[in-house]
């Protein structure tokens, strides 16, 4: 696109060249007049006459046919003239077509993207710190945006319909079988349950009332209290003992925990009914209220602290992103391998682009031309093209004058 700038050096460029050409015109017709109007004769004054004639009789033809293109001459209707003020149209087709066929041309397109080696060039433009801000700073404006237009009950809603799926469609038993193991062989399924011992120990030691009160209960009627309270407390003495013994790590107790814990992963593994067991409680965690409720406060939490960081001059997003784009760019620049896989997925969504919509741009670029005023379309092509056309005029003149003067020489020398 021409700048303003551009624009008036063209112009100053056409005046000059078009001052130029019509004061060459002038003075063809000045010594033409001037050696017509003498009176002299002979041979060189002859020969003056003749080549200014012929010069004057060529730069006027070619003013005529030069401003014939843009407008009419001195206002007259003379046919064919202002040639491309009546053909804007044909000439916005023939241009739309033009672009359609050679510029369009999808080999054409891709044989320029494989020399232009554009994911080398993108990947040594992202690795630049500014040209990475940048674009994370785009992006940020656009995701901020996107956060205010969104619904945010019917994207919240989807996001949770999306992870329920995900959530129902993924096999708890073979992980929890995964991590009950790693817990076995790390030896932290002994102390939980030492944390277990330890507080039902607490528990028993803190209730011995409890127990007493109990055991009075279920106690005959005619069995004395005091042997009652002695019964209680051999009961909890016995518990309590019975729970330190537990907590020696060679009970047998503790072998009979790690059989079990065994049995459990290979059901967890290889049992359907485990599985069908897992599955249905998963399916009851995701549907319950406190699940979902939880869900609505996450999800309000994470959009909150992400909009008040989108907001912010110096976002964490902005920066992650800059680095992660960095980081891709460098590697991008270095790695030929990616640089021929990205090269070849530009090339295949270029041309899935190009194929099906260059008859549209093509058909575009005519609707353009078509809408474009008669003035505006002169300009710019006399803008573009009128500095040249001058130098015709020019060399109309000068050419005429050769030939007038050869004409002449030649008659003279045969008559």
């Amino acid at each position: 696109m021409t700048t303003p700038d551009e624009t008036i050096d063209q112009r100053r460029a056409l005046r000059r060249h078009r001052l130029g050409a019509t004061a060459l015109l002038v003075a063809m017709g000045l010594v033409f007049v001037a050696a017509s109007a003498s009176g002299l004769s002979g041979f060189w004054i002859d020969l003056v006459r003749a080549g200014s004639e012929a010069a004057l009789v060529g730069g006027l033809a070619d003013w005529f046919a030069v401003t014939a293109l843009f407008r009419r001459p001195l206002g007259l209707p003379i046919p064919h003239t202002a040639v491309i003020p009546n053909s804007k149209d044909r000439i916005g087709q023939g241009l739309g077509t033009f672009i359609e066929r050679n510029i369009l041309e999808p080999e054409l397109v891709l044989a320029h993207l494989r020399a232009a080696g554009v994911s080398r060039r993108l990947g040594t433009w992202l690795a630049v710190r500014d040209n990475a801000e940048m674009v994370s700073g785009r992006l940020v404006v656009i995701l901020g945006f996107v956060f205010r237009s969104l619904n945010d009950q019917k994207l919240q809603r989807q996001a949770q319909l999306l992870l329920r799926r995900k959530l129902r469609e993924a096999e708890f038993a073979p992980a929890l079988a995964t991590l009950v193991e790693v817990l076995r062989r790390s030896g932290t399924h002994h102390d939980l349950f030492d944390y277990v011992l330890a507080a039902m120990r607490e528990y028993i030691a803190a209730r011995q009332d409890s127990i007493v009160e109990l055991v009075e209960q279920r106690s005959e009627w005619w069995v004395p209290r005091r042997v009652d309270r002695r019964v209680a407390a051999a009961i909890t003495k016995g518990l309590v003992s019975y729970l330190d013994d537990l907590g020696n790590r060679d009970h047998e107790a503790r072998r009979s925990l790690d059989q079990s814990i065994e049995r459990l992963v290979r059901d967890l593994r290889e049992s359907p009914d485990w599985r069908q067991r897992i599955a249905s409680l998963r399916d009851d965690v995701i549907d319950s209220p406190q699940v979902a409720s939880y869900f609505e406060l996450l999800w309000k939490g994470m959009r909150d602290a992400l909009e008040g960081d989108l907001e912010r001059p110096n976002s964490r997003v902005q920066q992650t992103l800059s680095g992660l784009l960095r980081t891709m760019g460098a590697a991008l620049a270095e790695d030929r391998d990616v640089q021929a896989r990205m090269d070849r997925r530009i090339e295949a969504m270029v041309q899935d682009l190009v194929v099906p919509w260059r008859r549209d741009i093509g058909q575009f670029v005519a609707g353009v031309v078509r809408g474009w005023e008669t003035r505006t379309i002169v300009d710019r092509i006399e803008l573009a093209v009128g500095k040249d056309l001058q130098y015709i005029r020019i060399n109309g003149t000068l050419v005429g004058a050769v030939v007038g003067c050869a004409i002449f020489l030649v008659v003279d020398v045969l008559l």
